[in-house]
């Protein structure tokens, strides 16, 4: 099952300094058949203005991963942590019990990212957060894990949930296969390019809800960068 969900058909908002697309249901968004994809709650395509940002606010139980796309974020939080993530990098701040974090685009360009909750295994812990390179080169026609709460994925930065968050650049011609176990969930976005999933058409920031296959094959059409979650 592969159910494509057009960029130009997502809910969103206009803020101004701020415009946003919702894959799922998200502040004044309201979709019953949109609130999550397994343990995904959360899919956010964020265009952050120069110079502007979210001023702090608190989060709890959810593990809150940020990809950059284009641009940079900086971030922080109630304890003490400050760090600038740029395009290409990822992010990750497990809530637990409880933190307060604020996110700002210091640049002198729109920043662009996608912001996904994944829902944790067990409520409260210890609020963690960090940020590492992933370089798009080491991505080049395969899957990289960038985030994960499975056992063997220990380059990739911690999440504390029963799912992994994945990258993968394809120049066109390539393809990319991913082996999805029974019972779990992909949903797949494009931050650029497009490809064939199982033979479904996706464009750049298309969304792709996928489960019931065993294997998620992509084909790029053109160069593409694609991130995909996979969870229980």
């Amino acid at each position: 099952m592969i159910e494509r969900r057009p960029f130009n058909e997502l809910g969103g908002a206009d803020h101004g300094w701020l415009k946003a697309k919702h894959h799922f249901s998200f502040a004044g968004y309201m979709d019953e058949k949109r609130m999550g994809w397994g343990a995904l709650r959360v899919w956010n395509d964020d265009e952050i203005a120069a110079g502007t940002g979210f001023p702090p606010h608190p989060h709890a139980d959810m593990e809150i991963i940020t990809y950059v796309r284009d641009g940079a974020i900086t971030h922080q939080d109630s304890l003490g942590n400050h760090g600038r993530t740029e395009a290409g990098d990822v992010q990750v701040m497990s809530a637990g019990s409880g933190i307060r974090h604020a996110e700002y685009n210091a640049e002198g360009e729109t920043t662009r990212i996608f912001q996904i909750w994944i829902i944790p295994d067990a409520r409260g812990g210890e609020p963690s957060w960090g940020s590492r390179p992933f370089p798009k080169g080491d991505r080049s026609g395969r899957f990289v894990t960038l985030a994960s709460g499975q056992d063997g994925d220990g380059d990739a930065l911690p999440i504390r949930a029963d799912a992994r968050v994945l990258g993968a650049t394809l120049k066109a011609g390539e393809r990319a296969d991913y082996a999805l176990g029974p019972g779990r969930h992909a949903y797949l976005v494009l931050a650029k390019g497009s490809v064939e999933v199982n033979g479904t058409r996706i464009d750049a920031r298309d969304g792709a809800a996928i489960r019931d296959v065993s294997t998620v094959t992509l084909t790029a059409l053109d160069d593409a960068e694609i991130v995909l979650v996979d969870s229980r």
